[in-house]
């Protein structure tokens, strides 16, 4: 192949995807623009400043490890979605609802738990108005009562929520299953607000920092919440190509009639990916509660926003995908505080969301082909 013929290779190539190049162009500036600031060199063009600024290693690692402890809880909490949508084969828009139920559930667990015999009543412990941080150092014991609280809380939510809504409408098509699913969220959201009130309550606060590269420092809730979503999401991998119920689980996603009639018991299935995906996104919120040190009432449908650009992002239907689509995500939205304000930082989280979607439209894992 000559040079003519690479250089017209070339012009089909950027003919055929100019969204392509146009990504790749403003990656390619981003990063320049990265490394002008850390090396604290500031461009100007026509007196207005082009690129550059002032950076420290230091501060890009932090944003980095929050980008990574936010992801892993987000993509967790997607691991349901996915689930759900790859086999129930609808969009459950109660997800970021089950988030927040499942966490409070676990936290009012942990606060009693924490104080009792410290003569505190328990209705201010229910209400988490006693003031109290717990740290996974300080309150070892509540805290991991409250992990265990929040996946079986929530799972008892999902499982009570399929049974009266869900499992009725079973035959149903998937946009009444979607109508019905805003309506068991908006339910169980004003229920919360209803029990523990509409403000934001503080529950949680680092016990112990540990120095990391000299430079970044994480707390012990931190650290709980990167190896417990580590190990979680281990545990599904290996569920899924190890056990029988993952076989299964995969055979439905794929084929629900045929997986029926080779004699897969399908509503068992159901059942049990109800069951797994309402811990998940249980324990997610549990977590990013104990990272955050705050909880209300909606932070899970604020959260649902990141959980679905993370399961898109990773191909819907997923489950590796939503791991790899959170970790994305958030890394994305914590990063973008060095180019914007950070009321603005998740807009592009949902940016990227578009540009995956133009480049790649089944996601980077390509959907339920992929588990």
């Amino acid at each position: 192949m000559g040079i003519a013929a690479f250089a017209k290779d070339g012009r089909v190539v950027l003919g055929d995807r100019p969204g392509a190049v146009a990504v790749a162009a403003v990656a390619g500036f981003l990063l320049l623009d990265l490394v002008a600031k850390l090396a604290g060199t500031t461009v100007f063009f026509l007196g207005a400043k082009l690129l550059g600024g002032s950076l420290t290693v230091g501060s890009l690692l932090s944003m980095v490890v929050d980008g990574l402890l936010v992801g892993l809880a987000v993509g967790l909490a997607g691991i349901g979605l996915s689930m759900t949508y790859s086999i129930l084969d609808f969009a459950n828009f109660a997800h970021g609802d089950t988030v927040t139920a499942g966490a409070f559930l676990g936290w009012v667990a942990a606060y009693i738990a924490a104080g009792l015999g410290t003569g505190a009543p328990v209705a201010e412990l229910f209400m988490l108005n006693s003031g109290r941080q717990l740290s996974t150092v300080t309150t070892f014991l509540p805290v991991l009562l409250g992990l265990v609280v929040a996946g079986v809380g929530s799972v008892g939510v999902v499982l009570l929520v399929d049974r009266l809504t869900y499992r009725p409408m079973r035959d149903a098509d998937n946009i009444s299953l979607l109508i019905a699913s805003i309506g068991v969220a908006l339910a169980l959201r004003y229920l919360i607000a209803f029990l523990f009130g509409t403000q934001t309550s503080g529950v949680a606060s680092g016990g112990l920092r540990v120095t990391v590269l000299s430079t970044v420092s994480v707390t012990d809730n931190e650290i709980t919440l990167l190896v417990v979503s580590l190990l979680l999401m281990l545990g599904v991998h290996l569920l899924l190509q190890r056990t029988k119920l993952g076989k299964a689980m995969r055979a439905m996603a794929d084929n629900e009639d045929l997986a029926r009639v080779t004699g897969i018991p399908t509503e068992r299935v159901i059942r049990l990916t109800w069951i797994l995906g309402g811990s998940l996104a249980g324990i997610g919120g549990y977590l990013l509660v104990l990272e955050s040190g705050t909880i209300s009432f909606n932070f899970g449908w604020i959260l649902l926003l990141l959980i679905f650009a993370a399961v898109i992002v990773g191909g819907i239907g997923s489950i590796y995908g939503a791991m790899a689509g959170g970790i994305l995500i958030g890394l994305v939205d914590s990063l973008a505080l060095i180019w914007l304000p950070s009321g603005l930082t998740r807009a592009s989280a949902f940016l990227v969301l578009i540009v995956v979607l133009l480049l790649r439209p089944s996601g980077i894992f390509g959907g339920v082909s992929t588990a």
